[in-house]
């Protein structure tokens, strides 16, 4: 546990965001596992499967994700504020509406999974596999979003250390089970999907037994699960505007996707594998969004508002370091990287996943600041400004998939992103710095 509204900011922020950054590479070797085992044993068509349904699970997972994100948030605000009383009412509600929000998407998403499917063109060729995949992690979606959403109660009062040693133990057992499924039992792709849930089950029995264990203020009783229509509004308007905020941003993505699966199979797995990559790449953009989401929702709690921006100007600096780094190795080991996460010796896709790195990353430098700003501003309750960015954003992809993608092919692809950052950046600059709170040096306490 970790209060951050006292103490040095710099130092902080980087103890908080170390096993935030462990984690969320744990949570990268479980996809790129999956990814490398495919390739592996199963060959190139069936990674292409998976990969042709990644925008799917970004999209409908990514939304439950933000939806976490966003509770979480008002937990470390009543931390922030030493309230346990509505501490433990927003952690009770945060779990009771996130299961009830997954179980409903999780229904929705399998049952109109084919045509969603055939709307985003994925070819006749990976139909099969990516279906049955997919439809997998789908139906897990209940174990991923109460994973998120206990992991995200850790970090809202500051331990960030237990949600990384229980990845780090279901990612090794991921593994395992990996080979185990694909190989022994000859399951498929539909192996690597089922092994990636047992995996998250597992993460989640060890957080409740971690917290049961380790923090009596986080006891919950019947009292505690009693929802008022205040509190459901509280938690809904920041996880909603959260999942918003990423899903909208996935939607551009699928709109992206729909374009590339028209190319063919070596450009599909190409593109998937420079994802992968650029969610290396991209990892401290993510690791300090999560940061700041948590640091400035505790000291918006607090009161401390001239703590937030020496934390915005901090992560600022430390992201931009780690943009510079990406760059670098882009123009120096790109094609190796793709490799190793494609097992593939296939020069088209390793040519045109590297191309598309060494453009992107000459332009990280403002997806970092349009990460914390965006997260930064849903912790001092501002929730519309991050969604009306990403509205941005989705346009901007969508025009871009119908416009450049249909003449100039997947060069327009891998313009999309800078072209999109650069028009998302300004407006969110200038609504953070007029912003009301960011004006003031100090606030009452939250709540009083």
């Amino acid at each position: 546990m970790k209060d951050l509204t006292k103490g040095k900011p710099k130092k902080l922020l980087l103890e908080f965001a170390l096993p935030v950054f462990l984690a969320n590479i744990c949570q990268l070797f479980y996809s790129l596992v999956d990814s490398r085992i495919v390739g592996q044993t199963l060959g190139d068509n069936s990674l292409a499967a998976i990969y042709a349904t990644n925008s799917v699970s970004s999209l409908i997972v990514g939304f439950l994700l933000g939806l976490a994100s966003g509770f979480a948030i008002l937990v470390a605000r009543y931390f922030g504020a030493n309230d346990e009383k509505e501490l433990r009412r927003s952690t009770a509600g945060a779990i009771l509406l996130g299961v009830i929000t997954a179980l409903i998407l999780t229904i929705l998403s399998v049952t109109f999974l084919r045509p969603l499917l055939h709307v985003l063109n994925t070819p006749d060729t990976v139909m099969g596999e990516a279906y049955d995949y997919i439809r997998i992690i789908l139906l897990g979606m209940v174990i991923t979003m109460a994973y998120n959403v206990l992991a995200g109660i850790l970090r809202a009062i500051g331990d960030t250390m237990a949600p990384l040693f229980f990845l780090i133990i279901s990612t090794i057992l991921n593994i395992f089970l990996d080979y185990f499924f694909i190989i022994n039992l000859n399951m498929g792709v539909k192996g690597a999907a089922q092994a990636t849930i047992i995996c998250q089950a597992v993460s989640v029995i060890l957080c409740i037994v971690y917290i049961w264990r380790k923090y009596p203020m986080l006891h919950l009783k019947r009292e505690d699960f009693r929802m008022d229509l205040n509190l459901v509004e509280k938690l809904y308007s920041t996880g909603i505007s959260m999942g918003f905020m990423l899903s909208i941003v996935y939607l551009g993505t699928l709109a992206l996707q729909g374009a590339i699966n028209t190319f063919s199979d070596e450009t599909i797995v190409a593109h998937g594998a420079a994802r992968k990559i650029t969610e290396i790449f991209m990892l401290s953009f993510s690791v300090f969004g999560t940061t700041m989401a948590t640091y400035a929702s505790q000291n918006y709690g607090a009161g401390e508002i001239k703590r937030i921006k020496e934390g915005v100007r901090t992560v600022t600096i430390y992201t931009w370091i780690w943009s510079l780094g990406a760059m670098i190795a882009s123009y120096t080991i790109a094609p190796q990287l793709v490799r190793l996460v494609t097992a593939t010796e296939n020069q088209e896709i390793i040519q045109t996943a590297t191309l598309y790195l060494r453009i992107d990353t000459l332009f990280y430098f403002v997806p970092a600041l349009i990460t914390i700003i965006r997260n930064t501003m849903q912790g001092i309750g501002d929730h519309t400004t991050p969604i009306y960015s990403s509205l941005i954003e989705l346009i901007g992809k969508v025009l871009i998939a119908f416009l450049l993608a249909p003449k100039i092919k997947y060069m327009g692809i891998i313009l999309a992103e800078p072209i999109v950052w650069i028009l998302m950046v300004i407006p969110l600059i200038v609504k953070y710095l007029s912003n009301p709170v960011m004006k003031s040096e100090k606030l009452l306490q939250y709540g009083k």
